[in-house]
């Protein structure tokens, strides 16, 4: 450290939202919209809408949903000293969502092919925190879909 420089001072982070993590804990995936306007400034609330807008395969509304997500969660971390290009830590939950919506965008603009979109989210996403996309992709996988095999029934005289 230069005399110059300072040390880093925390990382900034979003608020927690228990009410917001109850109510879609307790909805459906119909109803996570009715969520999001009863707490329309909620990052965390916009994040869910925008990732199953693109488990449905809906671009569009996953890019839009992502993108108020985004910069819902851009705004209250700006309120709480952060400025952009500075850490935004996956290890702190409550600014998980801001991390899953740039890469909800991201994957959103590669879809309607806005290259440049995508990589500027991309890079966005890695300056906030470099291990957010693999973490994201392990623990967050809106898109995948596992068939559920219902079990055979025991013939009558194997029971």
């Amino acid at each position: 450290m230069t005399p110059k420089k300072t040390a880093p001072g925390p990382a900034a982070a979003l608020a927690d939202e228990p009410e917001v993590r109850q109510a879609l804990a307790e909805a459906d995936r119909a109803a996570v919209a009715g969520v999001v306007s009863e707490h329309p400034a909620s990052p965390l609330a916009w994040a869910e809408l925008a990732d199953l807008a693109d488990s449905e395969g809906r671009p569009l509304e996953a890019y839009a949903f992502a993108a108020a997500s985004a910069e819902l969660a851009r705004a209250q971390l700006a309120t709480a000293g952060w400025q952009p290009g500075t850490a935004v830590p996956w290890a702190d939950e409550p600014n998980r969502a801001y991390l899953r919506a740039l890469d909800t965008q991201r994957r959103a603009a590669e879809a309607l092919g806005l290259a440049d979109q995508a990589a500027r989210l991309a890079d966005e996403l890695r300056s906030a925190d470099a291990e957010a996309p693999a973490r994201i992709a392990s623990e967050f996988t809106p898109t995948q879909l596992i068939t559920i095999v219902p079990a055979e029934q025991p013939a009558e005289g194997e029971r």
